[in-house]
């Protein structure tokens, strides 16, 4: 049984409003416009993941000096830390919550489009939402999965170009330079669920990026992570 299991009161219901939607437009139009409305309606919970990372963000030069002055004196540097969080009346979690609290939605989503339903017998150009590229024939077939991953590497290349700009801007982490190059994962993961599972990453990343220039705009900053589940 998966973990994800304890989700599937809320599948269900997810399952439930895209067979709504597919009553009167094609299940994979369903799926994608299911997305854009669930994006939609967590976009407050962005917004206030955006702010907590600006304010982090602000702070970070005063945190880096303090860590540097208290290096040596542990206790005193935590004392200052908190002194300036308070002072500033800024959580050193900033952020962090908002974006935890979406991913329950998120792995509703991902267990719809990749465990078997009825939904998934549907097709997409002719091509069923629950096949796996490993399963496909023709060209037809193989050409609808090239598409699909072609739009996740642009906008992976996207969210690449923006995280390296970040990482430009930032003091060096050990690790750093690895991170810009997450945002092709989704590209390598939709190699392994089906075609429903492949068109929800590309709505959801065209989504994030499209949400992350907007929150960020005028700024190099970049969120730590993206949830394109």
């Amino acid at each position: 049984m998966s973990v994800l299991s304890v989700l599937d009161p809320a599948v269900t219901v997810a399952h439930a409003a895209v067979a709504a939607i597919a009553h009167v437009l094609p299940t994979a139009l369903a799926i994608v416009l299911f997305v854009l409305v669930v994006r939609l309606a967590l976009h407050p919970l962005a917004r206030a993941a955006a702010r907590g990372e600006k304010a982090r963000s602000t702070l970070a030069p005063k945190i880096a000096e303090l860590n540097k002055k208290y290096r040596n004196r542990p206790e005193k540097q935590r004392e200052a830390l908190a002194e300036l969080y308070r002072k500033e009346q800024v959580s050193p979690f900033a952020g962090c919550l908002p974006m935890l609290v979406q991913i329950p939605f998120f792995s509703v989503m991902y267990r719809l489009f990749t465990t078997p339903n009825d939904l998934l017998d549907n097709t997409l150009f002719g091509v069923p939402l629950g096949l796996h590229v490993g399963n496909a024939h023709g060209a037809g077939q193989f050409a609808v999965f090239a598409v699909l991953e072609a739009g996740l590497a642009a906008v992976g290349y996207v969210n690449y170009r923006r995280a390296r700009r970040a990482a430009a801007q930032t003091t060096p982490q050990p690790g750093a330079a690895l991170l810009p190059y997450l945002s092709f994962a989704s590209v390598l993961f939709a190699l392994l669920v089906p075609v429903a599972a492949s068109l929800y990453l590309v709505t959801t990343s065209v989504w994030s990026a499209a949400e992350r220039a907007w929150l960020y705009r005028g700024t190099n900053q970049a969120p730590a992570t993206a949830l394109a589940l």
